[in-house]
């Protein structure tokens, strides 16, 4: 798998101070809350299809859905539009 590309911020992000910032791995993203890393989001291959896993930082909860996605890119922003619904934002 390539490098992931992290894009802007989406704006419901932020406009609670939120960014993402690229993880220690080429697949992954970090959504940074006022600085800190509150969320990972990686993403993984899957049977031809693509995942985005994404966990609290702080103790590891899983707050994806499992839902499978055609490229990387398209993971990482259904890996947010998860995030998105779970926090209710």
């Amino acid at each position: 798998m390539s490098t992931l590309t992290i894009p802007k911020a989406p704006d419901w992000l932020a406009k609670r101070d939120g960014a993402l910032s690229p993880g220690i791995r080429d697949h992954m993203a970090y959504v940074l809350i006022g600085g800190a890393p509150q969320y990972k989001i990686e993403v993984r291959p899957a049977v031809g299809k693509f995942i985005c896993s994404v966990e609290q930082s702080v103790n590891g909860k899983r707050l994806d859905d499992g839902s499978t996605y055609g490229t990387p890119e398209t993971a990482l922003t259904g890996g947010l539009d998860q995030l998105r619904a779970k926090l209710g934002w």
